[in-house]
């Protein structure tokens, strides 16, 4: 069985995080969403989750809550990551990480699974959620009607 998991923060979810989850539904028997709580955004880790619910209704979520403060590329940030992580799957026999973003290999190195990346240079969708964070207006049209709304009220 294929089972596959991304993480994020997905402050906002975006057209880009999108397109990673619908190749992962397409290519995996099961696949998870792991949401990290955040201090870059006044939307609560409920409203992101309800988003991806409401698009994916089957996606599988696990809430990453008070996750470490420490991470980066370098060995030490990345141990302290990944032992957070193997906590939050530790039930789950993971095969497969989609991302698209350079730790990605770390996360597949050190659980032992395979590493999918998924459009990092931004082809397809040439957005991040910090350039969407910066001017939501102008970036609109990366965004589902549910995540603009909420949005809008933060």
């Amino acid at each position: 069985m294929k089972i596959g998991f991304t993480i994020g923060k997905f402050a906002p979810l975006h057209k880009g995080h999108q397109y990673l989850i619908e190749k992962a539904l397409k290519e995996m028997d099961k696949f998870y969403v792991i949401i990290y709580e955040t201090k870059v955004t006044k939307v609560p880790i409920q409203t992101r989750a309800s988003w991806i619910k409401n698009i994916y209704p089957t996606i599988n979520l696990i809430f990453a809550k008070n996750p470490p403060s420490q991470y980066g590329l370098d060995e030490e940030s990345v141990k302290i990551q990944i032992d957070y992580l193997k906590q939050l799957i530790k039930d789950i026999k993971v095969t497969h990480f989609y991302n698209s973003e350079p730790y990605g290999k770390f996360v597949a190195r050190d659980l032992k699974i395979k590493e999918v990346q998924v459009d990092r240079k931004r082809e397809k969708y040439p957005i991040s959620a910090t350039t969407i964070r910066k001017n939501l207006k102008e970036n609109e049209i990366f965004v589902e009607n549910i995540v603009y709304r909420d949005l809008s009220k933060h």
